[in-house]
């Protein structure tokens, strides 16, 4: 295996349009693994809702099943903020290439990532479809039929857009806040 696609993110909580990007991406022919790395904490974010090694075993039940996914501790275990390019320098130790996976909502920031320039070097942009966010044409389009936004998700826990293997263990966490 020599192509992956790396789907990091903060997961709080984790939903039903990260399991449609996830299923998304193993469509896709060029990648042979998807990583999942949930972040201990968002570079952007002064704090996370649910704990990060919380967030890590909802990832690791929700996605146990499925063929050629693999959920990465690497950020997490750092046990502090970590920017991507670092994540992806980690992983292009053992990988060849990178395709780097985001919702389109992180367009209007991508600017803003720490080394955005070398990282642009070193990946292929992914970005799932969100609403009426344009892609750039230099981007790789990644259709995805389900927009949820965790924030909002936080605020009106619905169990129906969680995982379903988690569900009632996620919307009791989040009905305490």
């Amino acid at each position: 295996m020599e192509t992956i696609a790396l789907f990091g993110g903060s997961f709080d909580p984790p939903h039903i349009a990260h399991e449609a990007i996830v299923k998304a991406l193993l469509d896709i022919k060029e990648i042979d693994k998807i990583i999942v790395m949930p972040t201990f904490l968002n570079p952007f974010k002064s704090q996370s809702f649910a704990p990060s090694e919380l967030r890590l075993k909802w990832l690791k039940e929700i996605f146990y099943d499925y063929d050629n996914v693999e959920i990465s501790d690497y950020e997490v275990s750092q046990a502090m903020k970590v920017p991507t390019i670092e994540s992806v320098k980690y992983l292009l130790k053992k990988y060849k290439k990178i395709y780097l996976t985001i919702g389109a909502d992180n367009l209007a920031t991508l600017h803003k990532w720490e080394n955005y320039h070398e990282l642009q070097e070193l990946v292929t942009f992914v970005v799932a479809t969100r609403e009426s966010v344009e892609i750039p044409k230099n981007f790789m389009r990644l259709n995805v039929d389900v927009d949820i936004s965790s924030t909002t998700l936080r605020h009106i826990i619905d169990r129906t857009k969680l995982p379903q293997k988690c569900a009632v263990e996620i919307e009791k966490f989040y009905k305490k806040f």
